[in-house]
């Protein structure tokens, strides 16, 4: 028989109906999600698996983490767990790969740290995380005289003067996506309970055309979602050669940090 250890996707307020919700649905290693609760009848409560131990001891997740298609397949099935989770109760989502020896591990840290839990699940409650983007879109230089002109230059003042139209248009474009930056994280101090900046999306990972030069996150409430999207958007339309991306609503996983004095997600099980 298979040595098992138990895999946190989030704490979460426990709620009627969530049981049923997870009924049937499969998290990391194709494995059943159920709660793990603090204690029969508690508010709190934890969504788990379990998961074969071999993959997450240190020295084998050590491995994992390197194998990019593993690690998509655990990262695709945390999300779609949790992203079940949030559509039925206020989440704190854990990291990737947060594990426990069992669930009565779990049911201790619940326990032990049921106020900082309680806490972080209430400042998040009745909001949602929306992503902001923005993309560097420079445009060609377009060519400059006639094709006399150009060979009367000669080919090493005719590359210089391509290199400096080339250097201009990119000069103009980064200063529409500051100006653009700027906007937004104007209306984001206004409207969104809490901001967050990541590293800018390169090589794979970033999607659609031109360079990722923001790539933040802002927590906002429900019902103010739908405005902030279109304002964000109606702000940056005179500007040009950028492209803004606004993705949402996720669960607010840049937002579910747990005070300094705590860990923010549970010890691995050895």
């Amino acid at each position: 028989m298979t040595e098992t250890v138990t895999y946190v996707y989030a704490v979460l307020h426990s709620v009627e109906g969530l049981e049923t919700a997870l009924s049937g649905v499969r998290g990391v290693a194709e494995s059943p999600v159920r709660l793990v609760p603090e204690d029969p009848g508690g508010a709190l409560a934890a969504a788990v698996s379990a998961v074969p131990s071999q993959d997450f001891r240190e020295d084998a997740l050590r491995r994992h983490l390197e194998d990019l298609d593993w690690l998509e397949a655990v990262a695709r099935s945390h999300h779609h767990v949790i992203e079940i989770l949030a559509a039925h109760t206020t989440v704190l989502p854990l990291r990737l790969a947060t594990v426990y020896r069992n669930d009565e591990r779990m049911t201790e840290k619940l326990q032990a740290d049921a106020d900082v839990f309680t806490h972080a699940l209430k400042r998040l409650a009745g909001y949602l995380e929306w992503g902001v983007k923005i993309y560097v879109e420079a445009q060609p230089p377009e060519a400059t005289g006639s094709p006399a002109a150009t060979e009367e230059l000669g080919p090493g003042r005719a590359y210089l003067q391509a290199r400096r139209s080339q250097r201009l248009s990119r000069d103009e474009s980064y200063h529409s996506a500051r100006e653009a930056a700027e906007r937004i994280e104007a209306i984001g101090t206004s409207m969104a309970a809490g901001h967050a900046r990541h590293r800018v999306q390169q090589g794979e990972l970033s999607v659609g055309s031109g360079e990722n030069v923001v790539n933040d996150a802002y927590l906002l409430a429900r019902e103010t979602a739908a405005d902030f999207r279109t304002r964000i958007l109606d702000a940056v339309g005179d500007l040009p050669d950028v492209r803004i991306e606004v993705t949402g609503p996720w669960a607010p996983y840049s937002f579910a940090d747990l005070p300094p004095a705590q860990p923010s997600a549970p010890e691995p099980a050895p």
